[in-house]
């Protein structure tokens, strides 16, 4: 799955990812996150460099209701580092919601 994952990431045009990468960077939507009204999981690595759990944190006092999961050992890519405990997770949350 890394190596696949690799494989995408390098075949991305750069004129096109520096554009998503600074857009995302520049963003700030703090102020609506009270606005969310939906379930909402929030699965994070404990070793995410690019968004460490203070992120995480913020986003999930942020989003009222929200689950905030934190995966022991994964980083930035935990869906692809833990994707036994990612999945999991995923299962969970989403059987939780009412139908």
């Amino acid at each position: 799955m890394k190596e696949e994952l690799g494989g995408i990431i390098s075949g991305f045009d750069p004129a096109g990812m520096r554009v998503m990468i600074q857009a995302l960077a520049e963003a700030n939507l703090r102020d609506v996150l009270a606005l969310v009204t939906v379930p909402t999981l929030l699965i994070w690595g404990d070793k995410d460099i690019r968004s460490p759990l203070t992120v995480a944190e913020d986003l999930h006092a942020r989003i009222s209701g929200s689950r905030l999961v934190v995966i022991a050992g994964a980083g930035h890519l935990s869906h692809v580092e833990a994707a036994d405990r990612f999945n999991a997770e995923l299962r969970s949350f989403l059987q939780s919601i009412p139908k």
